[in-house]
Formats: C-alpha cells, sequence, structure tokens
C-alpha cells in the first residue's frame, strides 16, 4: 500500500474524543439546516406553478378560413363544436363542414373528427358526425329544419364524446320520439391538426358562419415556477450547502485540521499529459461524432422558444426531466453558435478533466509503485483515449457521467482513507448530479455501495459522539438536492406523467433485455464497430486479470488492495445495474471511460512476472489479449452516419496486405494455448518457453546498450542481460526460484503480456487517429467531419448543407432531343420491349439491403416500405405524360415535358433493349456539373449507360448522324427499385463530346426484374443552405441534425407546433429507423406533420461525392394551402404540482 494511504489510516487512530458542548452550534445547525434543505427538495415538486394556458375560439367568418393548429399531445384537452341547424340544413351534400384534419389526410376519418352534410346508412339526407371512423350523430335533414333544433353540439373530453341536436327527436324506427344523441364511453378524443372546412362564401348557406367551435391545447409541461417555489428552492440549495459547512466542522473534532477534502498536487505537466491533450483535441477536430448528437442539438435550440426542455422526436413533447440538467448548459451554448465544434466543447473540456483527476488522484491511490513508474499510466491513457475516442465525442451525456463516476471514486476513496463525512457526501451530491444527467449514471450507485461498509461506520463513530440528526440531515441533503433541478419548472404531476408516457410509447426493455445491448456489440455496424468493441472487451480483459490476480495473491504486490478490490466491484456492479436501464444502447459504454483506464492501470500492474508467476500462465495471458483482439477486429471499422465517410475499413473487416486481422490474431492465441499447454504438462520447459530477450542470464551478450538508451529499455520492462541465477537441469524447474530472479533483475519488469496489452490499446487510439486524419486528406475536397469543423472555425458553419447541392428546378435542365421531338425522343433509336406503361402501379421498396435486423436499444426499426422516407418515388397512377403514360413522375418531373418508358410487363417474359435518340449537351457551367437520368426498377452493372458523340460520317449509329466516341455507366446510389437520379460527372465527358443517348437494357427474365427510364438533364445545382436557407421552419431528423446546424428547426410553443416545409433525411437505411423512432405511434412529430403536409422528394447529391447516399431532402406541401394558423389565447393559471388536466395518451 503506499505511503500516503498508509499515512493516512494512521492517522485515523489518532482522532480525539473532543466533548460535545463544545460543537453544539455545529451539531444543530447541521441537522437543522440538513434537514430543511432535504424537506424544500422533497416538496419542490408539489410547490405551485404558473401554468401557460392556449385556447382556440374559431369561428369561420364571412370568409371560411380554415386554421391550422398542430397540437403537439395529438388531442386537445377539450373539444367544444357548435353548428346552427337550420344553416346545416341548407348545405350542400358531400360537404365537410368542419374537421380537425384537413383534406387529403391519411388519417382524416380514422383519427379526426368531421362534420359532414351527408346520407345516412338508410339514405336519408342528414347531417354525420364522424369520429376515429364511427358515426357519433346522424340528424335528419327533417329534424335539422325543426323548431325543436336549434344547435347541433359536438364535446369531446377525456371522459367521452357526446353529441346533440338540442331538443330535435327521431321520427322512426326504433328510436321514434326519444331526443337525437351519441355518446362514446372512454378517451375516444379525436386528433386535432387545426379546423378546415370545404365551405366557401360561394357555397355556404347563410347563417353557417355563426358556427363556432373551442379547442383547450393541453399544454401541462409548459409551465415556470412561482415566486415561491423559487424562495423554496433557493433557501434549499443555500441550506444543503450550510449543513455541508457544518458538517465539515464536525469532522474536525478529530483535531487534524491539516488533512483536506482533497490532497495537495505536486505533480506538474508530464509529456504524456500532452500527448493525451493533444490526441483529445486533434479527436475534437477530425473525430466521430456519436448518433444522438443530433437529437441533443435540436431539443437545445428548440427549448428556448418551447419554454422548457422537451423530447423533440419523441413521446408527445414530454419534458427531460427527471434527467437533463445538463441540456440546460447546451441550450446556453446555442446562444452563441450552433456548430459542432462549438457544441461539444464540453465534452472535450470533460476529457481533459478525467484525464487530470485519473492520473492526479485514482492512479496514486494504487500506491507507490504506480506512482512512480510509468508505464501503467501509459496503459491507463491508451484505454481512456480508446473509450472516449469511440463513445464521448459528441453531445450525448457519458461524458459528463464518465467525469461524475471518476469524481465519486475519488471522493469515497478519500473519505475512506480520512475518516471524514464530508467528502462522502460530496461524492453522494456528484452521483445524484450524474444520475440527473442520464440513467446510465447508475455507475455512481455502484461506487457508493462499493464504499458503503467503511463510509457506514464513519457514520456510526460520528453518530456516536453527535448523534444521528446532525449525520443524516447533511446526508439527505447531499442525497435529494437534485430535485431542485428536476422540478426547476415542472411539477410532480407533469414529470410522472412524462415518465409514464416514456414507459408506454417505449423502449422501454426489462432488465432481462440487457443482452440486446451486448448483441448489438457484438454485431457488425455502428454500434458494433471495431473502435467500440475493442476498449469494452480490454476493460473486462483487465476485470479479469486483476480478478485473478486478487484471488491468488489476496492481494496484488506493491499495490493497495482496497482500490483494486472496489474497481473491480464497481465494474461488475456497474455492469449489472446497466440491465436496469429503460433502453439497450452501446453508446452507453462512453460511462467506463475513466473507470475502465483505472482498471487497465490495475491490470498492466497485475501483469508483472511477479504477479502473473510462471511462464505458463503469461502464455495464458498473452492468448487472452490475443483473442481480445481477434473478436474486436471481427467486424468493420465503421462509425457513426458521416462520421463514416473516407474512414478506412468502412465498410470491411481490417486487414493487413489482404489478410484480415483477426485470422491472425486467432492464430496467434492458438499459438499461444499451445504453448500453455506444453508449459504446464512439462514437455517445454518454463525457461525455454521465454524469448531470450526477458531470461536473466550471467553471461555478457553482444548487446551493450549506453546508459540512455538502457534506462529506455528498463522503462518498458526489458531487463538488460546483467545476470541470474543459472539454470536448473531437472525435469520441473522450480517457478517460484524463476520468477524471484527474474524480479531482482527487474523489480518493475514489465514482461511480454504487458507490453502486449499497452502496444495493443495504443495501436488502437493510432489506428482511429490515423483514420480520421487520412479521411480528412484522402477525400478533400469532399465533405468529411474534419473539413466540416475546419470550415466552422474560420467562419462557415454550415457544414453538410454547404456541400449537398439540391436540383433548383428540375425540369429547366432536360436535354433537348436532336432531330425528333420530346415525346419520341426516348424511343427514336431501337426500341424492343420498353413502353409507356411498362411501369408497376405501385412500386415495392425493397428492403434487403437496410439493416432492419440491427436493434435500436432492443427494438426493431419496421423495415417496410416507408412513404415518409420514399416520398413520391414509390410510383403510382398520375397525370398522362406526353409520350402517353399514366405513370407518375418523381421529382416534380412536369408530365408535359418528359416521356417515360418501362420495360415491366405482366405474363411471359422476353429480353428488352433501348437505345435513345441524341441529346444535345448544353455548355458546361460549374453550376451544371451533372448528366443525371431519372431511372427506377433493378439496374445491375452495365444494365443502363450513356453514350456520348460528335457529328461525323463514319460510324454512325441509329437515326441521326452522329458517331459514338464512348460510353459511361451511370452511378446508382439506391434504393431500388424506387425512382431515383443516376448520375454522372460532366468532367467524365470529353469536351468535344456534343450529343449523349440512353442504352438500357434489361436481359433479365424475372418477372419482377424491370426498369424505368425519362431522358436526361443538365440540372442546376445551389447548395441546401442557399435553397433552404436559415429562417425556413425545417424537420432536420436527429440522425442528420448535427450536420445541418445552420437550419431552424420548427418549434413548439404551449402545446401547438410550427409546421415545417422542409424535411432533411439521413440515407435509406438510417432514414428508417429514424422515421421509426418519431413516427405517430412514437408520439413524434411526424404524428401531425404526415397529417398536415404531402411530402416530395428533391433531387440532391453531395458535392465532389457524386456515388455517395447521404440522405435526401423533402419539400413538405401542406395539404391545404389556404389554410393560416390559428389565433391562439394565451392566459396563465396557479397551479399545485400535483395538478394535472387529465391522462395524456399517445
Amino acid at each position: 500500500m503506499s505511503s500516503t494511504a498508509s499515512s493516512e489510516d494512521s492517522e485515523t487512530r489518532s482522532t480525539s474524543t473532543a466533548p460535545r458542548g463544545r460543537w453544539y452550534n455545529a451539531r444543530v445547525l447541521a441537522a437543522v439546516l440538513g434537514f430543511l434543505g432535504a424537506g424544500l427538495a422533497l416538496i419542490s415538486g408539489l410547490l405551485p406553478v404558473h401554468q401557460n394556458n392556449a385556447e382556440i375560439n374559431w369561428a369561420p367568418g364571412e370568409d371560411f378560413t380554415s386554421v391550422t393548429a398542430p397540437l403537439v399531445s395529438g388531442r386537445a384537452l377539450d373539444l367544444d363544436i357548435h353548428i346552427p341547424c337550420a344553416a346545416a340544413a341548407e348545405a350542400d351534400e358531400d360537404t365537410v363542414l368542419l374537421s380537425t384534419l384537413p383534406e387529403s389526410s391519411p388519417g382524416r376519418s380514422a383519427d379526426g373528427l368531421m362534420v359532414v352534410r351527408g346520407r345516412n346508412a338508410d339514405g336519408q339526407s342528414s347531417l354525420e358526425v364522424i369520429v376515429r371512423n364511427l358515426t357519433l350523430l346522424s340528424v335528419p335533414v327533417d329534424a335539422l329544419r325543426s323548431e325543436s333544433c336549434d344547435t347541433v353540439h359536438i364535446s369531446a373530453t377525456p371522459d367521452g364524446v357526446v353529441g346533440d341536436a338540442g331538443e330535435a327527436t327521431s321520427t322512426s324506427g326504433e328510436s321514434a320520439g326519444e331526443p337525437i344523441t351519441g355518446r362514446f364511453g372512454g378517451d375516444m378524443r379525436p386528433q386535432v391538426v387545426g379546423l378546415f372546412t370545404d365551405l366557401t362564401p360561394s357555397t355556404a348557406p347563410e347563417g353557417l358562419s355563426s358556427m363556432t367551435a373551442h379547442v383547450t391545447v393541453d399544454s401541462r409541461y409548459s409551465s415556470s415556477p412561482t415566486f415561491i417555489k423559487l424562495l423554496a428552492m433557493i433557501v434549499g440549495v443555500a441550506a444543503t450547502i450550510g449543513s455541508l459547512y457544518y458538517l465539515r466542522q464536525l469532522d474536525l473534532q478529530d483535531g487534524r485540521h491539516h488533512v483536506r477534502i482533497m490532497p495537495r498536487q505536486r505533480r506538474g505537466i508530464t509529456p504524456l499529459d500532452g500527448i493525451v491533450a493533444g490526441v483529445l483535441g486533434i479527436w475534437h477536430l477530425v473525430g466521430a461524432n456519436t448518433s444522438d448528437d443530433g437529437y441533443l442539438l435540436t431539443m437545445a435550440r428548440s427549448a428556448g422558444p418551447s419554454g422548457y426542455m422537451a423530447n423533440y422526436f419523441r413521446w408527445l413533447g414530454s419534458p427531460e426531466s427527471p434527467v437533463g440538467w445538463y441540456y440546460e448548459i447546451l441550450k446556453l451554448m446555442t446562444h452563441v453558435s450552433t456548430a459542432s465544434v462549438w457544441m461539444r466543447l464540453p465534452t472535450l473540456l470533460c476529457g481533459l478533466a478525467t484525464w487530470w483527476i485519473l492520473t492526479r488522484e485514482v492512479i496514486p491511490r494504487f500506491g507507490r509503485l504506480a506512482r512512480t513508474w510509468p508505464v501503467p499510466e501509459w496503459a491507463g491513457a491508451a484505454v481512456f483515449l480508446a473509450f472516449w475516442m469511440a463513445f464521448n465525442n459528441g453531445l450525448r451525456p457519458e461524458p459528463v457521467i464518465a467525469l461524475g463516476a471518476l469524481v465519486t471514486f475519488i471522493l469515497i476513496e478519500r473519505s475512506i482513507a480520512t475518516r471524514r463525512l464530508l467528502p462522502a457526501y460530496l461524492a453522494v451530491v456528484v452521483a445524484a448530479f450524474s444520475i440527473g444527467t442520464g440513467p446510465t449514471a447508475l455507475i455512481c450507485v455502484a461506487i457508493l455501495l462499493a464504499g458503503t461498509r467503511i463510509v457506514f461506520k464513519t457514520m456510526r463513530e460520528r453518530a456516536a459522539t453527535f448523534g444521528w440528526a446532525p449525520v443524516l440531515g447533511p446526508f439527505f441533503a447531499a442525497g435529494f438536492l437534485l430535485l431542485f433541478t428536476v422540478f426547476a419548472d415542472q411539477t410532480l404531476a407533469s414529470v410522472a406523467t412524462a415518465s409514464r408516457i416514456r414507459t408506454e410509447l417505449g423502449p422501454s426493455l426489462p432488465w432481462y433485455g440487457e443482452k440486446e445491448r451486448w448483441v448489438s456489440l457484438l454485431s457488425v455496424g455502428e454500434d458494433g464497430g471495431m473502435s467500440r468493441r475493442f476498449p469494452m472487451l480490454l476493460m473486462l480483459l483487465s476485470v479479469g486479470i486483476v480478478g485473478l490476480a486478487l484471488l491468488r495473491h489476496r492481494r496484488i504486490p506493491e499495490v493497495a488492495a482496497g482500490p483494486a478490490r472496489r474497481l473491480v466491484g464497481i465494474v461488475l456492479g456497474s455492469l449489472g445495474m446497466l440491465a436496469f436501464t429503460p433502453t439497450k444502447w452501446t453508446h452507453h459504454f462512453g460511462i467506463f471511460a475513466g473507470i475502465g483506464a483505472a482498471v487497465a492501470v490495475a491490470a498492466v500492474l497485475s501483469l508483472r512476472p511477479k504477479v502473473v508467476g510462471g511462464a505458463r500462465n503469461a502464455w495464458l495471458v498473452g492468448a487472452a489479449i490475443s483473442a481480445v483482439t481477434a473478436l474486436a477486429t471481427a467486424t468493420d471499422n465503421v462509425w457513426w452516419y458521416v462520421s463514416n465517410y473516407g474512414m478506412p475499413f468502412g465498410e470491411s473487416f481490417p486487414a493487413i496486405g489482404g489478410v484480415q486481422i483477426n485470422y491472425l490474431a486467432f492464430g496467434i492465441t492458438l499459438i499461444c494455448l499451445i504453448m500453455a499447454l506444453l508449459t504446464h504438462t512439462g514437455i517445454l520447459p518454463p525457461r525455454e518457453s521465454w524469448p531470450a530477450w526477458m531470461r536473466p542470464t550471467k553471461k555478457p551478450t553482444w548487446l551493450h546498450l549506453p546508459g540512455f538508451a538502457r534506462r529506455i529499455a528498463a522503462w518498458f520492462g526489458v531487463a538488460m542481460p546483467d545476470g541470474s541465477t543459472a539454470a536448473k537441469t531437472d525435469a520441473q524447474p522450480d517457478e517460484g526460484a524463476e520468477k524471484n530472479a527474474l524480479d531482482r533483475a527487474h523489480p518493475r519488469r514489465m514482461g511480454i503480456p504487458a507490453t502486449a496489452f499497452t502496444a495493443i490499446a495504443f495501436l488502437l487510439v493510432a489506428t482511429n487517429l490515423a483514420s480520421a486524419l487520412v479521411a480528412v486528406f484522402d477525400r478533400s475536397p469532399g465533405y468529411t467531419v474534419g473539413r466540416s469543423n475546419a470550415r466552422a472555425l474560420v467562419g462557415n458553419p454550415c457544414s453538410l448543407a454547404d456541400a449537398v447541392l439540391v436540383e433548383e428546378n428540375s425540369n429547366d435542365g432536360v436535354l433537348q432531343p436532336v432531330g425528333t421531338s420530346v415525346a419520341n425522343s426516348l424511343g427514336a433509336g431501337e426500341r424492343t420491349g420498353f413502353a409507356p406503361n411498362g411501369i408497376p402501379e405501385e412500386i415495392p421498396v425493397d428492403t434487403t439491403d437496410t439493416d432492419s435486423g440491427s436493434t435500436l436499444g432492443g427494438f426493431e426499426a419496421d423495415a417496410t416500405g416507408d412513404p415518409g422516407v420514399d416520398a413520391g418515388t414509390t410510383g403510382g397512377q398520375g397525370e398522362e405524360t406526353i409520350n402517353g403514360s399514366t405513370a407518375s413522375l418523381p421529382f416534380d418531373l412536369d408530365p408535359d415535358e418528359t416521356p417515360v418508358l418501362g420495360s415491366y410487363r405482366r405474363g411471359p417474359q422476353s429480353q428488352a433493349r433501348l437505345q435513345s435518340g441524341w441529346y444535345e449537351l448544353p455548355g458546361r457551367t460549374p453550376l451544371r456539373p451533372l448528366l443525371v437520368v431519372a431511372a427506377a426498377g433493378w439496374i445491375s452493372a452495365g444494365d443502363l449507360e450513356v453514350q456520348y458523340g460528335r457529328a461525323g460520317q463514319v460510324g454512325t449509329e441509329g437515326p441521326t448522324n452522329f458517331e459514338v466516341e464512348g460510353s459511361l455507366p451511370l452511378i446508382d446510389v439506391g434504393p431500388a427499385p424506387t425512382w431515383r437520379n443516376l448520375r454522372v460527372p460532366l468532367e467524365s465527358i470529353p469536351d468535344d463530346a456534343e450529343v449523349v443517348r440512353i442504352v438500357a437494357r434489361d436481359n433479365n427474365l424475372a418477372p419482377d426484374w424491370w426498369m424505368a427510364v425519362t431522358p436526361p438533364r443538365n440540372p442546376t445545382l445551389r447548395t441546401l443552405q442557399d435553397i433552404v436557407g436559415s429562417d425556413t421552419p425545417v424537420l432536420a431528423d436527429w440522425i442528420v441534425a448535427l450536420a445541418f446546424p445552420c437550419q431552424r428547426p420548427f418549434v413548439h410553443n404551449d402545446g401547438i407546433a410550427e409546421i415545417p416545409r422542409y424535411r432533411i433525411l439521413a440515407d435509406r437505411e438510417s432514414s428508417t429507423m429514424a422515421n421509426w423512432w418519431q413516427s405517430a405511434k412514437a408520439g413524434g412529430p411526424l404524428l401531425w406533420i404526415e397529417q398536415t403536409t404531402k411530402p416530395v422528394t428533391i433531387p440532391t447529391y453531395l458535392n465532389h461525392d457524386w456515388g455517395r447516399d447521404w440522405g435526401s431532402l423533402q419539400r413538405l406541401d401542406p395539404l391545404d394551402p389556404n389554410a393560416v394558423p390559428a389565433q391562439i389565447d394565451r392566459s396563465q393559471s396557479l397551479r399545485s404540482g400535483l395538478w394535472s388536466p387529465g391522462e395524456m395518451v399517445g
């Protein structure tokens, strides 16, 4: 054990027994302030708040204007409608007088409420009130015209939906003479995105302008603290701080006033500090980001207008409480800039702080050997960087939790060493606030539990002297301090509702679903990439090494036993506690960055020959290290989304000279196991199994190094052959004598296993860093994360929006045919099997290439075709084109100017071939870099190409006088078989080429194998930033949002959302996952976006990377373009913390 730890432990045995009266004031104040702070924290969720109310009072007026008001909750708290009977009777049949969803919305009848002037089931002319596909009320016209019918009234509340026609009675059937009413029990409230009517001033009967609708919006989360609540929180925080101060006074009763909360630091900056800081800094600029960065950035950006930190993409706009105080920091940072390199600055600071605490506080706890021998620290640095680079370079809270876990650990260790309570209580505060950033901070609970026995013993000693009140008061105050942030602007009722919604809508996996996290880690994909597997496997290996060393020796020689044992328990306990988190993502493993590095330090200290023992154990350790390497490299070097652009081996297993590394490592594993077996059985003597340079010998060798080189070799644990005990000649040498000889040769000898462990960890760090740098320079001037961050530093923060090129108008770049009409141009050459209507009525979306099997925290995304992702590209029927096709054209192509031909046919199949007429190439400009062909179907290599030519007499083909100079295949980024834009850079076509034509071949006779094409075009391209801008409301899917920091996310306020005009999606595979996450069933924004807009896919291309499927841009056209935003009546009410307006349902 270290001398520092020993001296501190000895100090604890010299505690004084001061008289109780001397500490009376401190006792009383610690107890009173502690219980006061704890009590105020506990009631903070019950204290009153100012609740924002939002209401819509709509009347059509004389112009019968429809209004939009998409409710984030989907349903209104209550809906009240009054329609005058006499006026409704005079409306035209098949007229919608009022509905809560617009015409053409997919759920107008199934999800909404409609008041329709039509006919009932008996064929009578009537007024029908339909709620969620069920007829609530059917009022015959005769009843509407009767004097007893004044107003048709409909009311929807959480208790049910009711309707009546005043005092009008039925005149037919079994209900003759009974009032005309209708009622649905239970919560049948319709979805509300506005109030819409088919009526116009010219079609509306007199009197209908007086119909009204009242909507009470569910704005339960839009609240702010009252003065009383603010005062209580301020007093509670001050009381907690005061109680901890007086607890420190009680700690001083032992008379050791010189003992600090944290020991004085005497270590300066080292070269290793510079290396770690440099790697973190470079990785901050060029390194990969994490999956939820866009998610959290959008939440932070929208929190200001929304009035609270809402979960933007799911759960009906529920607040992030009880976790999420860390996101408030991100919210403040968005006021400066939204660029990734700025927003991730807290992550970089957390990394530097974690390393500082690791080297200044944690590693010295292992004892003198760990403080003076630099090798373990280098191993810890490698594992720390491996964790940080793989998991913690984004906006997620794992970096904060990793730092919090390390601070909690060192405070507990300090409390144990000094027998003081204040460090332990501060550890409780840090652990609580770590949990307040995310549920994976349960690692801090494991740390607290690891030190509970000794800390509780200290608590009992203090209670024996001062009583339990001054001991427990500050403890509860420290533990409950987090509640002030949980209920800062929310109430107990609203937080409970948000938690219930999360559980009901999911994902919320039980503890036994923890296997899904490990399945993801060991699968091929972003969650199981090489960079993520390696640090986790190294940490598990380290835990095994340290655990076995402790079991064998009870304590590791020259290493403090307490911290080593507790670290093993912490890791194992944390892995167990992760099972109780509701989601099972692999990015949660980032919490182990600091603790995992500390365990790696202990592992290297355990891999000295003195601890490992004989050669057999060394070979076994070597086998374990190489097995970890094999398993970690049996996957792609894949990173998240755009971070993977240009990464070496991003889509294949890492290899050297064509041989996969995992096979090489597996071979080494087998060799090590064989050597261990031969050594164990005595076939290979232990001495001969060690390499010559590791065996001590008395004989001088040819190797004579100067002093400096000798010290370098010794630093790495390589013992110079200065002499040792002679080899034994008996069949079973004394391994203990051999081990002691090694120790005498060099007491800090590292040996092969420790060397391999450290080298492998650093090799991973170097590979990660080199991969990112190679991507930046190899792909220049194409888009990479590193290049984007560099541009942001010089004032160009828009990232991918500056690299994505958008067709401003797909119709203005269509090439003009030569010698034939537009209608006949596609078939002007050879045409066999291609016809205008040779396209299926509906194009099925192929999902075989999507990673539908990858789990999303244990849930699987729907792998079926998604109209939200494939908007406008899945076929259908549309206006007749210029060549007679009735197929719906994609990308806003004008059917009056665009012919289309396809090879699809029913019945017997035959080969098809198409050679179009020649099209004139326009002059080349930088704004028109591509030749594009919109195509659909299955297109294999060589099936579709463009031929280019020039005027001439020799080699003419087809009906025009041009000779073919060459041909080029079109780049197809998919997804097949939907409509997509195949392209070829014009710079690939010789400058003297004057014309191009399309050549297509469909030689596959499978019934579902076909293709369709349109004429080539040379569109004008502008950047997405130029087209969309920074002021237009946009739905940027959470996967892509970090790469589009200049686009303004739509906002919602008081429960009413803004309708976006564009949507930005990721690549096809990722967009399917995003659609599932933010779908209507999940309470995401697609709940109302799909009911108010029609998506149209706009052709886009990634500049200088024409073959990349970066994602897509959709224009969201309103279903009712004449509707205007509703006028919102706002007010405030005083509500208690238990008030709830009713159950919120998805």
